[in-house]
């Protein structure tokens, strides 16, 4: 397959570094400080599932310079998603689908307003990576998941184009039966579990010591429940039950992207991610006090950095 890199951060970079260590044709669509960075040092994979250095980096600063992709893996962050609609419209013209791995749902309706329904895969990611001085991935988790699947009957052959892609890569690939319950699974966990680690400025561990600060977590797991189902997706209280025993299993020093971006100095997802969860929820008049509480608690820290 032909992909293109939509963001190469540490999850772009990560996977797209992956298919091209299978022999999959992989170009980096990336802005000019990105570029450059790469240009100098490289891509290199630091990974607890083996070492990699792309051999073959192949860099773009334009859609225009792109022919004939098969598939736009968009890993950008949600505060960026406005900003790459003209770049993905110009590909999904060349003939392209768009497979978006944001967390939250917000930005489903988003793109399939902007790019058509049937240019739009659903999909979602499970990694712990960043990136050091040099632009290189630190994947420090065990895990390096991908799941996908259609939303439009269309999508079924590239689908499954996908998960041989994936087969063949030294990651997990997952296709899918009921894709929008899987993206609202994971959405429910990380609005508790960035929520929680953001706003505290701890690891899950030091949150968890502290019973009646991780009982957030719950409540906030079973606001989001209550908001997938008002959304005709049929999360249960087992769902919940699955998702506070996976919190309570993370090792102690586990945190979530967001606390690292907060540790960092970096914007935060928090709107479209917490701020995207209200937002869904005044749609229905579903109140939703710990999310709304979390949210005001981070967004302190997304101001300083406007």
């Amino acid at each position: 397959m032909k992909i293109v890199i939509f963001g190469a951060g540490a999850l772009g970079a990560y996977f797209g570094a992956r298919w091209e260590e299978a022999g999959h044709d992989v170009v980096n669509l990336v802005r000019s400080g990105r570029a450059e960075q790469l240009r100098e040092h490289g891509l290199t994979l630091h990974s607890e599932m083996g070492d990699y250095t792309v051999n073959e980096l192949t860099i773009a600063e334009s859609p225009e310079e792109i022919e004939d992709p098969d598939l736009v893996f968009l890993a950008v962050k949600g505060y960026h998603l406005h900003g790459t609609l003209d770049w993905l419209k110009q590909l999904v013209q060349k003939g392209t689908k768009v497979y978006p791995v944001l967390n939250g749902v917000e930005h489903i309706s988003i793109l399939q307003k902007e790019l058509g329904e049937e240019a739009v895969i659903g999909g979602l990611s499970y990694i712990i990576a960043t990136l050091d001085e040099k632009g290189h991935v630190v994947h420090s988790s065990p895990f390096h998941d991908l799941v996908f699947g259609p939303l439009h009957p269309s999508q079924q052959q590239i689908c499954e184009e996908m998960a041989l892609a994936c087969n063949q890569a030294n990651l997990n690939g997952t296709l899918s039966p009921n894709i929008l319950e899987d993206i609202w699974k994971k959405y429910m966990f990380i609005s508790a579990f960035s929520g929680i680690t953001t706003a505290t400025n701890l690891p899950i561990g030091e949150v968890r010591s502290f019973p009646q600060t991780f009982l957030v977590t719950r409540r906030i797991l079973e606001e989001m429940k209550e908001l997938a189902n008002t959304h005709q997706v049929q999360l249960t209280n087992e769902h919940v039950e699955a998702a506070f025993k996976q919190l309570k299993g993370l090792d102690n020093e586990m945190t979530s992207s967001m606390h690292q971006d907060r540790r960092k100095g970096l914007p935060l997802e928090v709107e479209h991610l917490h701020g995207g969860a209200l937002r869904l929820g005044k749609e229905h008049n579903l109140h939703m006090p710990y999310t709304e509480t979390i949210r005001a608690m981070i967004k302190p820290y997304e101001a300083y950095q406007q």
